[in-house]
């Protein structure tokens, strides 16, 4: 099929199977592929494409999409981390981010199979020594994988398939994750336990979570000297989950029998303080490298960036809901409203959550709100996974047992329009209510029963409380001696002397030691640290 005249144009610009090459002339888009280019050279060229599909060499900076002048539209990314796509300065130019999330979920899921084999038995080693000529049957013995304790660390879509299959080995497969309802746990067959259950209790721990403040350095040597000696690590996950200089001192002191990382700290990973140790098998960042996974990725962020670049039509998008160009307009502020109610929420849960009813009243009611659904729960999951957005959401949520219901009514009371969320995990159930004032901005106006009109910005301080004198003073008194500034301070109860919550806006990010001298404050239930 010939491209029509003022097609629009790609660029392909790491290498990817030639069937992507195909569906884009199939569909009418022009396509180029120039792989190896240095920074400087995609500069000089972006600005004649409306899409760049990428897999993992190619960095997109934010001069990179500046240097497009507006030209380009959609950024596809044939896997899923999007590490190397800068997506904040991408949403501000107005170009959409794809990903393929589910591509190469089972190919990630066996490397991780196939490191805990090669753990196991010394492979690497065995076959480095046989092809020296030398013949030590005698140096690798091996440990068997039947009857032990599988510790899966984040039970998402990889770490489920993880799970199953080390059900199918008759391992015994214990799994953390905050996430994971007893139910799905049933379902899949795994033990829930808790992080610190975990480290005691596994032979083989395998991580699969994406990486955040609450991951970063998960495993470490607090963490390890918890574990068995003689446990064995296994990271297909994310660089920077495991402290790589922890584990080289636990290695040494054989505290871990080994490890098995597919993924580094620093990537590439030309120099490493673990490599060489005879105790690591390691390999270059090759979980999704399959020739399977390899066309499926491909093929699909091929159809995906197609078919938006022709038709409109918008999937598995990282910053953009699907929504009609008609209702654009509509949703727009909604959208922001939902995002920062989703955001609260998942900021605050801290248990598996079982069940999200989201209720629209007055005018929003009228409106589509399946985009404003899916984008609450891309916000509500995001502390959950890096690979969840506003159109597999629901699948995530489905996943994980998670059950989602919706309700209209055509009043809102002492609103125009109404969004109430009510999250229910295993230990509570939360509500969070907002609406938009003068049209376009969003505020929060109930927080778990308790009343309050509130915006939401970077840096904010959410607090539960007693009704009791001196909490502003004391509050604000600690805050002022360790030079945080209160931009904006808002509070509300149930009853004198009840329940009473506090949100505040601060200038800066309130850091660790700080937020420890908060908690302590009489008054104070908890407090927790928000970013929107």
């Amino acid at each position: 099929m010939s491209s029509r005249p003022n097609a629009p144009r790609v660029l392909i610009s790491d290498k990817m199977n030639k069937l992507a090459e195909d569906i884009f002339r199939n569909k009418g888009v022009e396509v180029d592929v120039k792989t190896g280019l240095k920074p400087e050279e995609l500069k000089e060229i972006i600005k004649n494409y409306q899409g760049l599909a990428i897999r993992s060499s190619t960095t997109v900076t934010p001069e990179i999409i500046a240097a497009s002048n507006g030209n380009l539209k959609v950024i596809g990314r044939a896997g899923i981390g999007v590490d190397n796509v800068d997506v904040k300065a991408a949403t501000a130019s107005g170009v959409i981010v794809m990903n393929t999330p589910f591509g190469n979920s089972i190919t990630t899921a066996e490397h991780a199979i196939a490191m805990m084999f090669a753990l196991a038995r010394q492979i690497p080693e065995a076959s480095a020594s046989t092809h020296a000529g030398k013949w030590e049957k005698n140096k690798f013995m091996g440990v068997e994988v039947y009857g032990k304790t599988l510790g899966v660390i984040g039970c998402g879509n990889i770490g489920s398939i993880v799970a199953d299959r080390g059900i199918g080995l008759k391992m015994n497969v214990i799994a953390f994750d905050p996430f994971l309802t007893e139910e799905r746990a049933v379902e899949i067959g795994v033990k829930k336990v808790e992080l610190d259950e975990l480290f005691r209790s596994a032979d083989f721990i395998t991580l699969h979570v994406p990486k955040n403040d609450k991951t970063k350095n998960m495993i470490n040597k607090d963490s390890i000297a918890t574990m068995k000696k003689g446990v064995r690590i296994i990271n297909c996950a994310r660089g920077g989950l495991i402290n790589e200089a922890d584990l080289k001192s636990a290695l040494d002191s054989g505290h871990v029998a080994g490890a098995a990382l597919d993924v580094f700290d620093v990537e590439p990973a030309t120099e490493n303080p673990l490599f060489g140790h005879p105790n690591l098998v390691c390999t270059p960042h090759l979980g999704a490298s399959t020739n399977e996974a390899q066309v499926n990725v491909a093929l699909q962020v091929a159809e995906q960036m197609a078919d938006f670049l022709m038709t409109g039509a918008i999937t598995n998008a990282l910053n953009m809901p699907s929504i009609s160009a008609e209702e654009a307009p509509r949703l727009r502020y909604y959208m922001k409203l939902a995002d920062q109610l989703g955001s609260f929420a998942g900021q605050i849960t801290e248990s598996a959550i079982k069940s999200v009813d989201i209720s629209y009243e007055g005018t929003v009611s009228e409106l589509n709100c399946k985009p404003l659904t899916q984008m609450i729960m891309s916000a509500l999951l995001k502390p959950l996974t890096d690979t969840v957005n506003m159109v597999n959401a629901g699948q995530v949520a489905e996943s994980r047992g998670i059950k989602i219901s919706e309700s209209k009514s055509a009043t809102a009371k002492d609103h125009r329009s109404l969004i109430t969320l009510t999250v229910t995990t295993e230990t509570r159930t939360r509500t969070l209510a907002g609406t938009l004032f003068t049209g376009r901005e969003p505020r929060i106006v109930n927080i778990e029963g308790v009343p309050i009109e509130s915006g939401l910005s970077e840096h904010m301080l959410f607090v539960r409380n007693d009704d009791k004198p001196g909490l502003i003073g004391a509050l604000g008194t600690l805050l002022g001696t360790k030079g945080h500034n209160i931009a904006d301070f808002h509070l509300g109860r149930t009853a004198k002397g009840e329940q009473a919550v506090c949100l505040l806006s601060l200038d800066t990010a309130l850091p660790d030691a700080v937020l420890a001298e908060v908690e302590k404050l009489p008054q104070i239930k908890t407090a927790k640290r928000l970013s929107f």
